[in-house]
């Protein structure tokens, strides 16, 4: 159920309030009828001041007694005016039909109270006036009381919108953040357990090697804790937070993954205008799948820049995957590129995986 607008009523409680008042002031004096008068219009403000634990229908037929004993009191004749309340507040409780109902019911009825009380009524043109007055106050009060129902209406949709988008925003954060978790965390974990590999592998062969993993193995654990730490403490664009130099950074990648079992290269061509952390991240999740799921023994790494964008390229020779054992990793590294207005493409078989990534400046 719509509510009120809760101004009107008072407001028009007051105005006769102060009219009656004001009549048997220089009329014939305040007297019983007045103190009534005054006492029913008392309890219609506090009435309409307040919120009733009971249904709508009890308040309605409450304030609708009051009025009628508002007009039995009254001296001056003001208190017909609030007869217009009743469509208007109708609209609220019972919607447009029965409120329209009301308001036909209201000038029909001050037609008879004339006509019961005032001889030849539709011929004195005060009483036509009165009524024709009435009855366009009634459909005000019906128009106000539409407008005022699709205003709340609207305001009650715009703040379901708005909870949406808050919503979908906070999703769309949550998401971002776990995908910058798994892209870099779940990268890290790769290469320290494959350092970890290689140290144990040399451990009694070469121990130098082995020490070296072991040295590879901690730049990484160091690493996922400062990009974790950086994900949760920017909580911003990407751009924000892109590395300082992408040749440098992937070659950075590439040597703390190279060595055991695999051979990964790095071949770079062109000039980079400005780092761009998509294509950090595709190397990350290209190189981490290469490691973990693939068997690959070769895997090369091809990034080329031009005046239209760049191009990264990772390429292994391990067993390759089908196209439905795609994981999160390959799915939100999908919607980074849509969000940087770039393609991707696998080309994944028994023979191997290409990861083709471009990206605008």
């Amino acid at each position: 159920m719509s509510r009120p607008v809760p101004w009107i009523p008072v407001v028009l409680y007051g105005a006769v309030l102060l009219g009656g008042v004001y009549y048997a002031a220089i009329g014939p004096g305040p007297g019983v009828r007045t103190a009534g008068y005054v006492a029913l219009l008392g309890a219609l403000i506090a009435l309409d001041r307040r919120e009733w634990r009971v249904t709508p229908g009890v308040v309605f037929a409450l304030r609708v007694v009051l009025l009628c004993g508002v007009a039995v009191l009254d001296e001056s004749g003001l208190s017909r005016v609030l007869f217009v309340l009743v469509p208007f507040l109708a609209f609220f409780a019972y919607g447009p039909t029965v409120a329209i109902g009301l308001g036909i019911g209201c000038v029909v009825a001050l037609a008879g109270a004339f006509t019961l009380s005032v001889p030849h009524w539709q011929v004195r043109a005060e009483y036509i006036g009165d009524l024709l007055m009435f009855a366009l106050g009634v459909v005000l009060a019906l128009a106000m009381a539409a407008v005022a129902v699709r205003e709340q209406q609207a305001r009650a949709r715009l703040e379901g919108t708005l909870a949406q988008v808050a919503e979908l925003s906070a999703a769309r954060e949550r998401n971002r953040l776990a995908r910058e978790i798994h892209d870099s965390l779940g990268h890290h974990l790769t290469a320290i357990g494959i350092q970890l590999e290689k140290a144990e592998a040399f451990a009694s062969l070469d121990p130098e090697s082995s020490a070296q993993a072991v040295s590879h193995a901690r730049w990484s654990a160091n690493r996922a804790l400062e990009e974790v730490r950086a994900s949760v403490r920017t909580l911003g664009p990407e751009s924000e937070s892109e590395p300082a130099g992408l040749s440098r950074a992937l070659a950075d990648l590439v040597h703390h993954l190279d060595g055991g079992s695999r051979r990964i290269t790095l071949e770079t061509s062109g000039v980079e205008r400005r780092p761009l952390l998509v294509l950090y991240r595709a190397a990350q999740e290209g190189l981490t799948n290469a490691c973990r799921h693939s068997a690959a023994t070769e895997i090369r790494v091809d990034i080329a820049y031009d005046e239209r964008g760049a191009r990264l390229e990772v390429a292994d020779n391990g067993v390759g995957f089908g196209p439905g054992d795609e994981g999160f990793g390959l799915a939100g590294l999908r919607e980074r590129v849509r969000l940087a207005e770039g393609t991707l493409a696998v080309d994944s078989s028994s023979d191997g995986t290409v990861l083709t990534i471009e990206v605008p400046w």
